[in-house]
């Protein structure tokens, strides 16, 4: 009987190299409370956020993502040369077609496999699930996985739901091979009859179908989103521990998707986090990045000497479709 070969890669995988790239432009909440009739305290109270980041007109989302994968790459230690897949993660690459990640791949001197991932704020942590499995499969050595959001592209500056929320950035990490494991399983999943809790304004048919309909801009039910993340992600998240083989006691930090402090807070107290566990809150400065969150929100942890190599980070990230992702890594 005739058989099949396969290909067998490294044992375990981890991330290697953290790359990112914010928006040039910070943004205060009194540049932005007029249009939406809001006010400094009421953004900060609702949402945490002071300010947020955002790139200029001449910065595209592929411009971001480049320089983020550039500093990841060198983090690594790794040429560009060994990159065998690249993963990009993003719901604002303004085309159609062709995806981004191929025009990525150009722009870093690589003609390898590349595709992106549309899973908007959970996207990131879908890429490391997928580079994980690349490089244990024997699929790839090395993987680049980059989060990268321009959002800025896609608000309207009167919409009360979602626009104060929105930042610009990418973060890229190189995930490899490892002698023992540096990526835990991924515990995904989704919940489409809640994909219109967040989304844009009009699709693309109806936009095309009525010109007198504004441009399509992200709009949220902010209560029921508020909800859902608060209360309904934790199993996810306690499961994604259970299946690394740990406890909540063992996780050093924990790194969530950057919506909303006030979710992050609720999520620490649902999965039951000790007290000695760092948790991130980049979207105090930053604000909402969606895809480019986790990465930016630890590249911050780093800045500001809250971790270091070897900590287990609990990692989830979560939003429009809806959908969620979460595993437990080793920061590089």
């Amino acid at each position: 009987m005739t058989t099949l070969s396969i290909t067998r890669g490294a044992e375990y995988s981890r991330i290697l190299g953290l790359g990112a790239a914010r928006g040039e432009q910070v943004v205060p909440n009194d540049d932005i409370v007029g249009p939406i009739d809001s006010s400094d305290e009421w953004i900060r109270t609702r949402t945490g956020i002071s300010t947020r980041v955002r790139a200029g007109a001449d910065t595209s989302v592929i411009d971001l993502s480049e320089r983020a994968a550039l500093e990841a790459i060198a983090k690594a230690g790794i040429d560009a040369s060994q990159i065998d897949a690249v993963i990009l993660s993003t719901i604002t690459y303004p085309h159609i077609a062709a995806a981004g990640a191929p025009v990525l791949a150009e722009r870093l001197g690589l003609k390898v496999p590349a595709h992106d991932i549309r899973a908007a704020c959970a996207g990131y942590c879908y890429g490391i699930g997928q580079a994980d499995a690349m490089v244990r499969s024997g699929a790839a050595t090395y993987v680049l996985v980059v989060g990268a959001e321009k959002m800025s592209d896609f608000i309207d500056p009167a919409d009360r739901t979602i626009s104060f929320l929105l930042g610009d950035g990418a973060g890229a990490v190189i995930v490899g091979p490892s002698d023992t494991p540096g990526i835990g399983p991924t515990v995904a999943g989704s919940d489409g009859a809640g994909a219109e809790l967040i989304a844009e304004s009009a699709d693309w048919l109806e936009y095309r179908d009525n010109p007198e309909l504004p441009f399509p801009t992200l709009r949220q039910q902010g209560p029921s989103v508020f909800k859902w993340a608060s209360f309904k992600l934790a199993p996810a998240a306690l499961e994604a521990i259970a299946k690394a083989g740990l406890t909540p006691d063992d996780i050093d930090v924990f790194i969530p998707h950057q919506a909303n402090v006030r979710i992050i807070d609720q999520m620490v107290k649902q999965i039951g986090l000790p007290e000695h566990v760092i948790v991130a809150k980049d979207i105090v400065d930053t604000g909402n990045t969606s895809a480019a969150s986790i990465p930016l929100a630890t590249e911050r942890l780093y800045r500001d000497g809250a971790v270091k190599s070897g900590d287990i980070a609990l990692q989830i990230g979560f939003g429009a479709g809806l959908v969620y992702a979460a595993q437990v890594v080793i920061l590089p």
